[in-house]
């Protein structure tokens, strides 16, 4: 059977990674005339994208990576942002 949640039920849902990763807070969604685009994702003190991101609020996760949505939000590991040293062009 398909439950249906109201939009605002699931602002403040805390958001995990499929590998169980706690990764921030639903601060609002993103939404187009017929349905649901993403999840504006907020950075909490303790979260994993607070460690990723550094000085940035959130991210925005598209809605077909989100995996499952109950008491919390399950997201594919997918929409991790992925920022390293080695990615940025050296300045020669």
């Amino acid at each position: 059977m398909l439950k249906m949640k109201r939009l605002k039920e699931m602002y403040n849902v805390k958001v995990f990674t499929d590998n169980g990763d706690y990764f921030g807070e639903v601060e609002e969604a993103i939404l187009t005339q017929t349905k649901v685009f993403g999840w504006k994702v907020k950075a909490t003190k303790d979260s994993f994208l607070n460690k990723v991101l550094g000085s940035a609020k959130g991210v925005i996760v598209p809605h077909q990576l989100v995996k499952s949505v109950g008491d919390v939000m399950i997201i594919s590991k997918a929409a991790i942002p992925s920022y390293s040293h080695e990615e940025e062009p050296q300045a020669e």
